[in-house]
């Protein structure tokens, strides 16, 4: 019973950090109607919780080992549960994205040294399947935010989705405090590696701004160029500090084990899968199917309904069998699934998307319990922590730079395809033997219009159908008797080329979402290539006890 406590307090407090990182997305609107401000400083609700979380992870990881796993996490989660009561009364954007960041930073308190306390509070053998158990979580967490975001706006108002993190963290503080026992590194020491905090804060920090900006700065413009390269120069000294460093936060002999690099690496192209699936399918359903964000939410959850039976199954089987083929089919399965959602249309059906992200679910749930529970048995006992912390740090960065680069390709495909709809229709216009020349002038004028991929068809014809009328007016007294004339059968061509021109940018659009899912799919490969090396080779039989693992020589 205890062991019963103890780990609900820890699914506590992991489960608030992780749903934060997207239950917000839906709640946006009713943010900015609230405090006004622009879509780039809106942004920064989400932004500023991310860029807080990737920075202070690994030194979070690196403090618990020192000072006491426990007494952090509590730290973490009164920080939490303090800043989430604060954020539901925020009188303004700047105070609201401020207390965002601070709860960034307890979410990077909290989420590396749930496994470690994990691992610690169950044996040897319980943790296979534990960790599945978290996996499942981790996965529930994710999918599930827009969906309950969107559930608790409709029903509730915004300021409920942080109101909601107190009782949970509080709950998770008393258990915590009752049934957890306090553990930590003995072999980290006592003093605080400064250089080392100094050189992975600078990095994650410049790497990080520089990924979630370059959609305003452009990946040529020197500001991104500028940022990329101070996160790589203080990267570099992170490494110094750690080479020379008495007592350094990472010791460098984590990085001489195959199979931690391994799992570290499937991690990153996992964190990149999850984000980019539910970004584009987010977008898809409700820019292309018309879906409400509530509806959207809702399909998207179930990400998390395959990704529990698959995490549950796959955590413990991988304790016998290793995750090196759970990996690697679980990164197939989420390409698979990406690959297929290319096959979408805009009135595909619902039953077409869902089986598709279920599949994803399954594949995350293979894969990052798994990789995850490989991270931790191949590093020595005492070193889970900061193994921990770098694995959840590169699924967090990994993330980052998938959006980076498949928000940019999306914008990409979509310009270049609506602008080459947008030229057809003019030319289109142009060669029409029914319409009057000044309806043509119209119709070419709202080529922008067209190519706008906001606005439904039923909305550009009513407005260029508008402009027509208003053009009709201004006419010489004898063009307005010859379009009176004439004037349903102007109006039926009008709308035919409407029409024609709508399918053709409706189509460019799909197209554009289908090049992108498929790229997005082959960006996700090289994550089955390294679970293949994120576990140990089993010893045949006859070679020592079966089914375990030998660690490597520090």
């Amino acid at each position: 019973m205890r062991k019963a406590f103890s780990f609900t307090a820890i699914v506590l407090g992991f489960f608030m950090a992780l749903l934060d990182t997207t239950i917000i997305n839906i709640a946006l609107p009713e943010m900015t109607r609230q405090f006004g401000g622009s879509v780039s400083q809106i942004s920064w609700v989400i932004n500023g919780y991310n860029l807080a979380f990737a920075v202070f992870i690994l030194t979070a990881s690196r403090l618990a080992d020192q000072f006491g796993r426990k007494k952090i996490f509590i730290i973490g989660v009164v920080l939490f549960t303090v800043t989430s009561l604060l954020a539901g009364f925020a009188s303004s954007l700047g105070m609201l994205i401020g207390l965002r960041v601070l709860q960034g930073l307890a979410g990077a308190i909290i989420v590396p040294v749930t496994i470690p306390l994990t691992t610690t509070t169950f044996p040897k053998e319980m943790h296979g399947l534990i960790i599945g158990i978290w996996g499942a979580v981790s996965g529930v967490a994710a999918a599930s935010g827009p969906a309950l975001g969107g559930i608790i706006t409709q029903n509730l108002n915004w300021q409920w989705i942080f109101f909601v993190n107190v009782p949970l963290g509080v709950l998770s503080v008393v258990l915590t405090c009752l049934f957890i026992q306090e553990s930590r590194d003995d072999t980290a020491g006592r003093s605080i590696d400064y250089g080392g905090t100094l050189g992975i804060t600078g990095a994650m920090f410049f790497i990080t701004y520089a990924l979630i900006k370059v959609q305003d700065y452009g990946w040529n413009s020197r500001m991104t160029l500028l940022l990329l390269a101070a996160g790589v120069l203080f990267l570099v000294f992170f490494f110094l500090t750690q080479w020379k460093g008495k007592e350094p936060m990472l010791p460098l002999s984590l990085l001489r084990i195959p199979p931690f690099n391994g799992a570290t690496l499937t991690m990153l192209f996992v964190g990149a899968g999850l984000m980019n699936i539910s970004l584009l399918t987010s977008f898809f359903l409700t820019r292309m199917m018309g879906m409400t964000e509530l509806r959207a939410g809702l399909v998207l959850s179930m990400i998390a309904v395959g990704s529990i039976v698959s995490s549950a199954l796959s955590g413990p089987l991988s304790n016998k069998y290793g995750s090196q083929l759970f990996g690697a089919v679980g990164m197939i399965m989420m390409a698979g699934a990406m690959y297929s959602l290319s096959g979408l249309h805009a009135d595909s059906t619902i039953p077409e998307v869902l089986i598709r992200l279920v599949v994803a679910g399954i594949g995350t749930g293979f894969t990052m319990a798994p990789v995850m529970s490989s991270a931790v048995r191949n590093v020595p006992e005492e070193k889970v922590g900061i193994s921990s912390g770098i694995t959840n740090m590169a699924k967090s960065l990994g993330g980052v730079i998938g959006v980076a680069i498949i928000v940019t390709v999306l914008q990409q495909n979509t310009s270049d395809g609506l602008h080459a709809a947008s030229v057809r229709a003019v030319k289109a216009v142009e060669k029409d033997a029914v319409l009057q020349p000044f309806l043509k002038t119209v119709i070419a004028d709202a080529a922008g219009s067209l190519a706008n991929v906001e606005s439904s068809p039923a909305e550009t014809s009513e407005k260029v159908l508008k402009e027509a009328e208003l053009a009709a007016a201004r006419l010489a007294p004898s063009d307005q008797q010859a379009f009176a004339a004439d004037r349903s059968r102007q109006t039926r061509e009008m709308e035919l080329v409407l029409s024609r021109a709508g399918e053709d940018m409706k189509h460019e659009a799909e197209q554009a979402y289908s090049r992108t899912y498929v790229l997005a799919s082959l960006i996700m490969l090289p994550g089955a290539v390294f679970a293949l090396f994120s576990d140990k080779r089993r010893k045949r039989k006859g070679a020592g006890v079966p089914g375990e693992l030998t660690l490597p020589q520090q």
